[in-house]
């Protein structure tokens, strides 16, 4: 051994062959693909359990039976209080006015006009009356006649200073000048004549002031009116020594502008709109008033139902645990999460490898349960909060959908880890997932098939009803003995709404098989029924073009649906799909031995037997293109293309070989896969009944004399002609499956060619 090394052992080979075998799967680009999908739906999966955040295992109307306290420090808002200090600050903000000064620059225009009026009138007497009262021309009213002459000299000196002070236009040009100037404060200060307009909601000490070159100004409401601005301390008050031109005529201009109407002097207008969004604007400003909660006080009590405001309190204190997590921690919650679902997901996925091969080996058919795995987590978490909480109703459906397309083992481990992750992810007990086990292991047990759409709906009362009686058996063992929870209502309320969401996930998956079926591609024995109508378009056109291929299919069908009931195989689906098998064969039905007359010539007697060849296998192509325009169904379509599989066209054969041996110096051979259907073998149970049921009822109407013996001789050899030529390799069908097939078909075929009475011929009279 010293040259050539140690000698390895048989098991280091195998092992460096597996290890082989793996490198060799992983540089498929199809195994990689199928790799890929599930790394996609992990990564979505977590996305949709939200990994990196602890979950909030809290719902209206539940009972803590040790009650909630306090994991950190936190604070949460007060909303009477913050509603109340919210409306007090908009209370004190002030009511907004616009200014708008051209009233008031319209004053000194409207004093020149009277004054000019004034000039021009010889006398007092001469004047309007509305100029007499506007500059103080008139007698007091209630004067003594001792006073009247005072007053008179009174009013003809006040008279007499008008005229002077416009005698001339430039007099007058200079008062009117001074007055212009003597306003000017006004204009950015406001002016208010008498009280607050009458659509101001209520009396305000303070209002804020927009003016025109938008600046705002809060003022004094007694500071703006016009008995506060003309007051010897006012804004126009304090003014007039200022203005020479004005001193003469203080009381006479003073007492003009009182005169004048509230339209000419009043030019802020009160704006609802801006007062509005200024309070709006100031209570969103105004900081939330918060209440301190400190670590290790009692949020719930022992008992305690969480109503709305302690289910608030609770998710601000989770809200407060989360923002206080570090990357870290957030990091360390993540790879758990993944590893559990790597553990769980592997032991599916091992399940899958060695059970479901039809499911694993199709990138879509992976796909599309992975699709239905994430989407129904994702579904169930968001509808586990409040008000909902109808996280069964994704997760019953899922279940109900799988038991449909496939079967009931792969549904019931899948609805095991459908729960657990659920369970997890929304933080809920055991309690909870044992109801969800419950519920979905009797809706799958419920559903061998479906034969009808109230089937679905029953399996969802029946889940409703285990929903029901679970989850109170569940509240009655973890309540304490001395408690009696018989008499909460929040107690029932939870069962009561689970066997609700129970009976909609039932009528959900009703309403939507089609939609199921035409994903999954499947078919029910709903649209097996539908399908199994003899006016189906298709079959009619059998009926009118191909009789004897049509009565040919309805005593397979017969035949095989009895075979496959006998190894519990879907019958409906076998008898279903021996309707339509022979389908392509209405395009050339001539050259098929059941559609010829009685004594007439074969066509095939001027053809080549690998031309025949060509057209009798040309039917299954035929079929399928036909049975797609038709669109049925995949598995339909799977009995038009296997139910002969890959086997020998043995008359053309034979035929063929007969005339190379005839004819030695062609020296041709004869090569046995040009007379073989291109298959694939069948691929179910039902389809390798399919195949012999279709072939004994074809060799069967060759029997001269069916007797009960020959029948059996008959279907034997057939039998052991399929099995030797590997016909049922890829169907699963056991020896025991396709002993009990031959013995079905046995009896079915004597029973069809029993032997009959033979009765006297009629005598003629």
């Amino acid at each position: 051994m010293f040259l050539f090394g140690n000698k390895r052992a048989r098991t280091q080979k195998s092992a460096e062959l597996r290890s082989v075998s793996w490198l060799h799967s992983f540089s498929n680009r199809y195994v990689v693909a199928k790799l890929v999908a599930c790394f996609v739906a992990l990564l979505v999966l977590m996305v949709a359990v939200k990994a990196w955040e602890t979950p909030f295992p809290y719902r209206l109307g539940q009972r803590p039976a040790v009650g909630v306290i306090a994991q950190t420090d936190f604070r949460k808002v007060n909303p009477s209080a913050t509603r109340r200090a919210k409306e007090e600050a908009a209370d004190a903000v002030p009511y907004v006015f616009v200014s708008d000064s051209a009233p008031l620059r319209e004053l000194p225009s409207q004093l020149r006009a009277q004054l000019r009026q004034l000039a021009e009138a010889p006398s007092v007497e001469a004047t309007t009356p509305e100029l007499r009262s506007a500059f103080q021309l008139v007698i007091p009213e209630g004067t003594a006649e001792a006073d009247i002459p005072a007053q008179q000299e009174l009013l003809v000196e006040r008279f007499g200073r008008l005229k002077n002070a416009v005698a001339t236009a430039e007099s007058l040009n200079i008062l009117i000048s001074e007055f212009a100037e003597f306003l000017l404060p006004l204009e950015d200060s406001g002016l208010l004549v008498g009280s607050l307009p009458d659509d101001v909601p209520a009396p305000s000490d303070r209002i804020t002031i927009i003016f025109p070159n938008h600046t705002r100004r809060d003022v004094e409401v007694a500071a703006i009116e016009l008995r506060a601005v003309l007051a010897t301390d006012g804004s126009l008050g304090s003014r007039w020594s200022h203005f020479p031109a004005l001193v003469p005529l203080r009381e006479m201009l003073s007492n003009w502008i009182r005169s004048r109407p509230p339209a000419a002097l009043q030019f802020i207008r009160y704006d609802p709109d801006l007062t509005r969004e200024a309070k709006r604007k100031r209570q969103e400003e105004t900081l939330d008033v918060f209440d301190p909660y400190i670590k290790g006080r009692e949020l719930v009590l022992p008992g305690d139902v969480i109503d709305e405001e302690k289910l608030s309190l609770l998710q601000t204190e989770n809200a407060a645990l989360e923002a206080q997590a570090t990357v870290s921690d957030r990091g360390i919650r993540i790879a758990t999460v993944i590893a559990l679902l790597l553990v769980v997901g592997g032991l599916n996925g091992y399940y899958l490898a060695k059970n479901e091969p039809v499911l694993v080996g199709s990138l879509g058919r992976l796909s599309v349960y992975l699709a239905l795995i994430v989407g129904t987590i994702a579904a169930s978490r968001l509808l586990s909060f409040d008000p909902w909480r109808m996280q069964v109703v994704p997760l019953l459906a899922a279940v109900m959908i799988l038991a449909i397309a496939y079967n009931q083992v792969l549904a019931i481990i899948t609805a095991f880890s459908l729960g657990l992750i659920l369970t997890l992810s929304t933080g809920a007990g055991v309690d909870q997932f044992v109801i969800f086990t419950s519920v979905c292991a009797v809706s799958v047990i419920l559903l061998p098939s479906v034969n009808s759409r109230s089937t679905l709906i029953i399996v969802g009362l029946w889940a409703g009803i285990t929903y029901l009686l679970v989850s109170t058996g569940m509240g009655v063992l973890s309540n304490h003995l001395a408690n009696n929870p018989w008499m909460d209502s929040e107690f029932w309320w939870d069962g009561l709404r689970g066997f609700a969401w129970c009976l909609v996930a039932g009528f959900l998956v009703a309403g939507s098989l089609p939609f199921i079926e035409s994903m999954f591609g499947i078919v029910t024995n709903i649209s097996l029924l539908e399908l199994s109508d003899v006016s189906h378009p298709l079959l009619q056109e059998l009926v009118r073009r191909a009789p004897g291929t049509y009565n040919h299919s309805i005593s397979v069908a017969t035949i095989g649906e009895t075979a496959a009931e006998s190894i519990g195989a879907n019958g409906r689906l076998v008898r279903v799909g021996a309707y339509f098998h022979d389908v392509g064969k209405m395009l050339k039905p001539q050259y098929f031995i059941e559609n010829m007359m009685l004594g007439a010539e074969s066509r095939h007697d001027h053809l080549a037997p690998a031309m025949s060849t060509l057209i009798i296998i040309g039917h299954v192509k035929d079929g399928v293109d036909l049975a797609r325009q038709h669109n049925l169904p995949k598995s339909l379509i799977d009995f038009i293309e296997q139910h002969h599989g890959t086997t020998l066209v043995e008359y053309f054969y034979r035929a063929a070989t007969k005339q190379a041996g005839e004819h030695p110096e062609n020296k041709t051979e004869v090569e046995e896969s040009s007379f073989r259907y291109p298959g694939p073998k069948p691929q179910s149970r039902e389809l390798g009944v399919m195949m012999l049921s279709d072939a004994v009822e074809s060799a069967s109407r060759t029997l001269s004399e069916p007797t009960p013996a020959r029948i059996e001789s008959l279907v034997h050899d057939i039998t052991m002609k399929r099995l030797l030529d590997g016909q049922f390799e890829e169907c699963g069908l056991t020896l025991s499956e396709i002993n009990r097939i031959e013995e079905s078909l046995v009896k079915s075929l004597t029973a069809i060619y029993h032997g009959r009475i033979k009765y006297p011929e009629q005598k003629t009279a």
